[in-house]
C-alpha cells in the first residue's frame, strides 16, 4: 500500500516546491504541476515527462474533462477493475479480478475518481512492464492499442523532456514579416489534380528560398515527398495537431525526423514542388500550404489554419 510512502511524497513535494518558489520567473502552477509527476516517478521509477505527456494527451481528447483537476487520465473501467467489480474497493480485492487500480492517497481505496490514485496506477502499471524506454512505450501501447497514440505520446514527452515545462504555448508565423507575401482564406477549396477533393490549408505566397518557420513548439513527425504536397514537413505540437508545411524548395540543413522544433525555427524555404514524382516543380507559383489535422485517439481531420494565421501574423515579429 502507498500509505507507507506519503511521509517520502510529502518530503518531495515540500522540497521541490521550495526550490521552484526560490526561483524567479518560475510558473509557480505549472511546477507544482511538475512536482506531482516527480512524486510518483520517485516511487514508481516512470520519468515524469512520459506521466505528463500521457496526462496531456488524454487531455486533448477528452471533450467532457473537468477543468478543475490537474490529472485527466481516464483509465477504461475494464482495465482498472478488472471483471464483475464496478466500484471502488481496495487494491488487493481488485487483484483477485485481475484489475490495476491502485491507492495512491493512502485511504486504503483504489478510486479511479481520485488524481493520485489515477495517476500512481497508470505509473504502476507501466513499471510492472519494465523500465527501458522500449518497456515504457510498450506499456503505453498496450493501454492505447493505437500507433499514433503512441506515436503523439513519445512526442510530447520528447518536448517535456527538452524544455522542462508544460506549457510551450507561444506561436509564430510561418513566414518572417519582413518578407513579401499574401494569403487569403482558402481552405475548403475545391482542388482537382489527384481527384475532387478539398484544399485542407492556406496558401501563404511568396518568392522562392522565402524561409518557412515553424509555428510550434513540436517534434518532426515526417519529412520527404509527397506526389500532392512536393516536398513537405510534418511537426505535431503538445495539443496533437500535426502542423504540415508543402511545396518547399528544400528543408533547414541537419533537420530530421524525431528532431524537437520550436516557434521561428526554419525548417525549409518556399516553393514549387508537387503535383507529381519525386522532384516536380513549377505546377503552380511558388507559396506554402499550411495544413492542421487534429488526432482524437482515434482518428485524424483537418481543421482551418486562417484564423489561428492571422492571430500568429498579429503577435508575431
Amino acid at each position: 500500500m502507498v500509505s507507507r510512502y506519503l511521509p517520502i511524497i510529502c518530503i518531495l513535494f515540500f522540497s521541490f516546491t521550495t526550490i521552484a518558489y526560490a526561483e524567479e520567473n518560475v510558473d509557480k502552477e505549472e511546477q507544482i504541476k511538475i512536482n506531482q509527476f516527480k512524486q510518483i516517478e520517485a516511487l514508481t521509477h516512470v520519468p515524469w515527462y512520459y506521466l505528463a505527456a500521457i496526462n496531456q494527451f488524454e487531455s486533448n481528447i477528452h471533450d467532457d474533462k473537468d477543468e478543475d483537476k490537474s490529472i485527466h487520465i481516464q483509465l477504461p473501467k475494464e482495465l482498472w477493475y478488472g471483471t464483475f467489480l464496478h466500484t471502488p474497493v481496495s487494491p488487493k480485492v481488485l487483484e483477485i479480478f485481475n484489475g490495476i487500480g491502485k491507492d495512491g492517497d493512502g485511504d486504503g481505496i483504489a478510486d479511479p475518481n481520485s488524481e493520485l490514485d489515477t495517476l500512481y496506477t497508470i505509473a504502476s502499471y507501466i513499471s510492472s512492464n519494465g523500465y527501458t524506454e522500449q518497456d515504457i512505450h510498450t506499456a503505453i501501447w498496450n493501454i492505447y492499442q493505437h500507433e499514433q497514440s503512441l506515436l503523439t505520446i513519445k512526442s510530447i514527452a520528447k518536448l517535456f523532456k527538452t524544455y522542462q515545462r508544460l506549457h510551450l504555448d507561444t506561436n509564430s508565423f510561418p513566414i518572417p514579416k519582413q518578407y513579401n507575401y499574401s494569403y487569403k482564406n482558402t481552405w475548403g477549396d475545391a482542388r482537382g489534380f489527384g481527384g475532387r477533393r478539398i484544399h485542407e490549408g492556406t496558401d501563404i505566397f511568396a518568392d522562392y528560398g522565402t524561409p518557412v518557420r515553424s509555428t510550434t513548439y513540436g517534434v518532426v513527425e515526417l519529412k520527404g515527398w509527397n506526389k500532392y504536397g512536393g516536398w513537405r514537413i510534418g511537426i505535431r505540437d503538445k495539443y496533437n495537431r500535426y502542423h504540415y508545411y508543402a511545396h518547399l524548395n528544400g528543408f533547414a540543413d541537419d533537420l530530421e525526423v524525431g528532431d524537437v522544433v520550436e516557434p521561428g525555427q526554419v525548417v525549409g524555404s518556399v516553393g514549387s514542388t508537387g503535383y507529381g514524382p519525386p522532384g516536380t516543380s513549377g505546377k503552380f507559383p511558388p507559396h506554402l500550404h499550411y495544413g492542421i489535422y487534429k488526432f482524437d485517439g482515434s482518428k485524424e481531420w483537418s481543421f482551418d489554419p486562417y484564423p489561428h494565421l492571422r492571430k500568429w501574423e498579429r503577435e508575431s515579429d
